[in-house]
């Protein structure tokens, strides 16, 4: 279960259709019947794809030109784990900050659904991680390969520094609100701060799209003073300037997600596995703030 979806059950994405709608953000499934004029030979296939809203149903009905092939022997709840969380540690890791090997990274949240992957994906890459999290799940962000920093601690940004005297090639935020300011800070020259979230901001009233719009508009001032960082707003869906581009490249990169999955590179935490229909149970479990990983929900039982 992404952060997206749970910001729409508040209604606080920033692109959310009115209420009521079937959220499901991603989906892991098996082709059951195709089409007129439709590759009859998907039926049986076990295949991934990106709804944004729409997923949380036992049926769904979806382009065959959106589906990505699971490989054979990935379990469905992996692969589900691995998903939207995986490839946008994918992208960002390697499409926007394009981090080499022996750069040190910063990544807030390194217990997260995505953070997670990132810490992975990022250690497979020679790359050193620095990760934040909770003190109680620092184990988990040390197992990862990452060196754990309390991020409740009130000497954070202090402590990161003194792991990164030289400063970070790049930093993941997806916390916003006013610590971004310190994440920007931490960048080395040349560095990246790449934000993907508002956490900080998920609880404030009011228009849930000014949390958002504000974050974006300092990132924007940052990047037009003259100073040799850049910062970036990650957005999933943009950077394409027509579907089928947007197709291909989910594809590529979804299948480089896929097979670091089938090669074990990656392991994605998975902290339950919820029926579809206790998904309220699921959401409530994935919005405590207590688990390591990624809830998934599952089809019910026959």
């Amino acid at each position: 279960m992404s952060f997206a979806e749970q910001q729409m059950r508040r209604g606080k994405y920033f692109d959310q259709p009115p209420f009521p709608f079937v959220p499901g953000y991603d989906l892991v499934g098996t082709v059951e019947a195709t089409g007129p004029g439709t590759d009859t030979t998907l039926v049986g296939r076990r295949v991934a794809a990106l709804t944004k809203t729409g997923a949380w149903a036992e049926r769904v009905a979806l382009p065959a030109a959106d589906l990505v092939p699971v490989p054979d022997g990935v379990d469905p709840a992996t692969a589900e784990a691995a998903l939207v969380n995986g490839l946008t540690a994918h992208r960002m890791l390697h499409r926007v900050a394009r981090v080499r090997r022996g750069d040190t990274i910063v990544v807030l949240g390194a217990n997260g659904g995505v953070g997670s992957l990132l810490a992975q994906m990022a250690r497979h890459a020679g790359i050193t991680v620095i990760g934040t999290a909770s003190a109680r799940h620092m184990d988990a962000v040390r197992a990862l390969g990452a060196i754990p920093v309390d991020r409740r601690a009130p000497d954070m940004y202090a402590t990161i520094r003194g792991l990164a005297p030289n400063g970070a090639a790049a930093v993941f935020d997806h916390v916003g609100g006013p610590g971004i300011a310190d994440s920007f800070r931490l960048l080395a020259p040349g560095g990246r701060l790449v934000s993907y979230g508002t956490a900080a901001t998920r609880d404030l009233p009011g228009n849930p799209r000014t949390p958002v719009l504000v974050l974006a508009a300092r990132l924007l001032l940052w990047n037009a003073l003259p100073n040799r960082r850049r910062a970036h707003f990650f957005n999933l869906w943009q950077g394409y300037r027509s579907r089928d581009r947007y197709r291909r490249g989910l594809a590529e990169d979804l299948g480089t997600v896929f097979d670091l999955l089938r090669t074990g590179v990656i392991a994605p935490p998975i902290a339950a596995r919820v029926a579809l229909s206790e998904s309220g149970r699921a959401l409530a479990l994935a919005e405590s703030g207590t688990v390591v990983g990624k809830v998934v929900i599952v089809p019910d039982a026959d």
